[in-house]
């Protein structure tokens, strides 16, 4: 059970003086200000993660969609069990490394979201398919092909496999753009390529691509591009159909920052076809590039997904006036696309901790390995003082979790009710 997971001193964010379960260590909700905790630490709002959570299954289901949420982003099991059971179709990981961590975790079914070459990963993968069998609990694994090197390591390692083993794996012929990332550059080569699959006697399970390849923005002709590669998807989905290649393929795409588009466009129509999207940042969203984005708002009936993570750091040093350092950096916060947003100040008094204060007036310019620096202007409120503890929003949550082995989920008092931990 993920309850009975051992934390210790160790880990960052907690002050453990000896291995304790997440059990143990929630069981009085403690405050974040406990003495069982240390700054910097990442907290989750466990209101905003279920509400997100629930908003995506939803506007999947709504639409005829399924959803396989890219793990990638916090590669943990306590967070996946929860988009389980807001009704997540199965999961997407973009390793064979990773696919080994969820399938350890007993995710049944597994959406490899890249190319697989290594014919030990393809060995490993059909033997762990067979011994799921073997032991009543069959699984599933989609992967992608876009050359005759993948298909060649995956046929090679499902030639002597049981029948009923082939039919737990399925692959998917990734279509790609020029200049883009992996994936077949054509319509065309995708075809030619899936008649190899079939001739080959590789299981063709459907065609795959992310549209975040073709756009970087959402004006409108970002938008277009992004409808236009999801049009190219659904007619190569219809020509292998055409072909008598796949009778009900899959046709996936990622969905983050196109949601809108993607179901749109992959759901229109009525040819055969399972619609699976593999969006991941969503779960907890952001104050940057997800708040940016937001495709949600532009749904027919929009909605809204709340920012959920923050990560909380102490004033370590005011050393001139306009400027504070804190404690925290590269190793602690996402820094690739937006540095983080000043959301509160929380403030000791006595032997206790007021509650964070809404900030404004400070903007964080620049972040080292294990600082922060904080731009204090004229008339910030409330003015940073050493030992105050800082909150900040994230932009990016695919560069956050990696930096953490455990995120405190809180509920709205600020009380720690859960934990979720990592496996990167």
């Amino acid at each position: 059970m993920i309850e009975d997971r051992v934390l210790g001193p160790s880990t960052k964010g907690l002050r453990l003086a000896a291995a304790t379960s997440i059990a143990e260590l929630v069981a009085d909700a403690p405050p974040v200000t406990d003495d069982r905790f240390a700054w910097p630490l990442l907290t989750i709002d466990e209101a905003a993660l279920e509400h997100n959570l629930a908003t995506m299954a939803r506007v999947c289901a709504e639409r005829g969609a399924l959803h396989a949420p890219h793990l990638k982003t916090s590669m943990s099991a306590g967070l996946y069990a929860r988009q389980e059971r807001a009704g997540a179709w199965g999961a997407t990981v973009a390793t064979a490394t990773q696919l080994r961590v969820v399938r350890s975790w007993g995710v049944r079914r597994v959406l490899v979201a890249n190319e697989m070459v290594d014919g030990r990963d393809w060995r490993w993968a059909v033997a762990d398919l067979a011994a799921a069998r073997a032991a009543g609990s069959p699984g599933e694994l989609l992967a992608y092909v876009d050359g005759d090197e993948g298909l060649a390591a995956a046929a090679a390692a499902l030639r002597d496999a049981a029948p009923q083993v082939r039919d737990d794996v399925g692959v998917l012929v990734e279509l790609g753009v020029p200049g883009g990332r992996t994936g077949c550059r054509s319509v065309a080569d995708a075809v030619a390529l899936a008649r190899r699959v079939v001739a080959a006697g590789v299981p063709l399970a459907g065609v795959a691509g992310y549209e975040g390849s073709v756009a970087s923005g959402t004006t409108g002709d970002d938008l277009e591009r992004v409808a236009a590669f999801c049009r190219e998807l659904v007619s190569l989905a219809d020509a292998l159909v055409a072909d008598g290649l796949v009778a009900e393929p899959v046709v996936s795409a990622g969905g983050s920052a196109y949601v809108d588009v993607v179901l749109r466009e992959l759901t229109a129509g009525a040819s055969p076809r399972r619609v699976v999207l593999r969006s991941g940042a969503y779960a907890t969203h952001d104050h940057g590039l997800c708040a940016r984005a937001d495709p949600w708002a532009r749904l027919p009936e929009p909605v809204a997904m709340r920012a959920a993570a923050t990560v909380w750091c102490q004033v370590l040093s005011v050393p001139q006036d306009g400027l504070a350092i804190c404690g925290a950096g590269r190793r602690d916060v996402p820094y690739d696309i937006d540095l983080p947003t000043v959301l509160s100040v929380r403030r000791r008094e006595g032997a206790g901790w007021l509650d964070p204060e809404p900030a404004s007036g400070m903007v964080v310019t620049k972040v080292d390995d294990q600082h922060l620096y904080l731009r204090v202007e004229a008339g910030a409120s409330p003015a940073p003082r050493v030992g105050d503890v800082v909150g900040l929003g994230i932009s990016h949550p695919c560069t956050l979790f990696d930096k953490w082995r455990a995120a405190l989920l809180t509920d709205p008092a600020g009380r720690v009710v859960d934990v979720l931990l990592t496996e990167f």
